[in-house]
């Protein structure tokens, strides 16, 4: 009896769940090597998506393209990723989150290349669709990633300051687009596609997901990674994981997640637009208002700063009041900032509400990326963040469009932009109801 009770209890030492593991991991030097290689993930994401639309003068001079045809470019990349990502995430899920990584951004930035050579517009729009379908891999994959390997005590905090990426993307397409802007287009999308090489270092610095390794019972490997994030592990444990169908869509409308999944992707839908209606066509309409083109790119570049402290604030938060508090509060700020940024009557309270509106929605953006990643079990939980994805780009794809043909048929600045803004009270409506993850362990 003595030697069955010892072997029964050396067992259950051997034995742990992967959420056991990440309670107890403090964030180590091996965590900020992660943080640093997919924030700038994160940031050429960011940029690739807006590489374009800074330096749209200059395609619409050489191409002469009309409003419509220039909302379609802008929208290419996104119309390619929208399949991209309902490909790529069940991909992920079952061939694991690295390789998709590596495999997405050589692939983009071998396509992208060839964006530099487009002799006309119709060749452009192609090679950014294919591009963007491509990109797609890399731009799935980056945040549930990330959650998968931080501690779960600052799980929420990190991933929100993940996304500073974006407006740090916004500034360096700014960036680039004032460098390179004498030599044309065509040189702000070779730097764009040079990008790729960031691949060498995800593949350097970012392990695979032990919550993926652990599912694929692949305990030895999963270990090896744990031991690099600074948790002792003892030779031969293993790990429990509900193992399910990796990767199965038809999961996702199916209980217990059918209404979880109804939800997210009105949130996604409804917040995009609310956000990336207004960004895309930000400049053009600050036209409107009168300020010139470099004018309107200055103040896309302050626009960027204010999201910065948005972020910082939302992180500070998350780890307090829950992610369905903070996300909530952030949305209704982001609404009260719309309303006033239509309504504003000279340049002090347009800047007062662009204060206010980057403030908050980018903070918003920041606690969504996180919550949205947190919903699915790690089975699901690429599958699920790619129709998150979808919903978000087809999003992306249809409101250039639309708010391109309400501008060509001589919309006002102050309509255009409460239109968009009502699709931030769809949004805060969808997500009221939706499950708090805040300090809970992934499954």
């Amino acid at each position: 009896m003595g030697n069955d009770a010892k072997i029964s209890s050396e067992r259950s030492r051997q034995t742990t769940t992967i959420g056991d593991v990440f309670e107890r991991m403090t964030f180590t030097r091996a965590h900020w090597k992660i943080a640093i290689a997919l924030f700038v993930v994160f940031v050429i994401e960011s940029w690739e998506q807006l590489a374009l639309v800074y330096v749209s003068d200059d395609v619409v001079k050489q191409f002469s393209l009309n409003e419509v045809q220039l909302g379609w470019l802008l929208a290419a990349v996104a119309t390619g990723m929208i399949p991209g990502v309902l490909v790529w995430g069940p991909i992920a899920d079952r061939i694991g989150r690295r390789k998709v990584a590596t495999i997405s951004l050589a692939t983009y930035g071998v396509v992208a290349l060839l964006s530099a050579v487009a002799p006309s517009f119709t060749v452009l729009l192609a090679i950014r669709i294919v591009a963007g379908f491509l990109f797609a891999g890399i731009y799935t994959v980056t945040f549930p990633y990330f959650l998968e390997l931080m501690p779960t005590r600052v799980r929420g905090r990190a991933t929100v300051l993940l996304s500073i990426g974006w407006p740090i993307g916004v500034l360096l397409a700014l960036g680039v687009t004032v460098t390179f802007s004498s030599l044309g287009w065509r040189a702000v999308v070779l730097a764009s596609a040079a990008a790729c090489l960031w691949l060498f270092v995800i593949r350097a610095w970012v392990p695979e997901s032990p919550h993926w390794l652990a599912i694929k019972g692949r305990d030895s490997e999963a270990s090896t990674v744990l031991r690099k994030l600074g948790v002792e592990i003892p030779e031969g444990t293993k790990f429990e994981m509900k193992a399910s169908a990796l990767g199965n869509p038809i999961k996702l409308v199916q209980k217990p997640f059918l209404r979880i999944t109804i939800q997210m992707l009105i949130v996604n839908f409804a917040f995009n637009w609310g956000y990336w209606g207004l960004q895309v066509w930000l400049p053009t309409l600050l036209q409107q208002r009168g300020l010139s083109l470099s004018d309107s790119l200055g103040f896309v570049a302050i626009s960027a700063m204010f999201m910065i402290p948005g972020y910082l604030v939302a992180s500070f938060l998350t780890t307090r009041w829950g992610r369905r508090a903070v996300f909530l509060l952030f949305i209704g700020g982001a609404i009260a900032g719309g309303v006033l940024f239509a309504l504003s009557w000279d340049l002090t309270s347009l800047n007062v509400a662009n204060f206010i509106l980057s403030f908050f929605i980018l903070g918003g953006w920041g606690i969504w990326n996180t919550w949205n990643g947190e919903l699915y079990p790690t089975s699901l939980r690429n599958t699920g963040f790619s129709w998150a994805t979808s919903a978000q780009l087809i999003s992306n794809a249809i409101a250039p469009a639309v708010i391109g043909v309400m501008l060509a048929g001589a919309a006002s600045f102050s309509t255009t932009v409460l239109f968009i803004v009502a699709f931030l009270v769809v949004t805060f409506l969808a997500a009221m109801t939706l499950p708090e993850t805040e300090g809970k362990e992934l499954s």
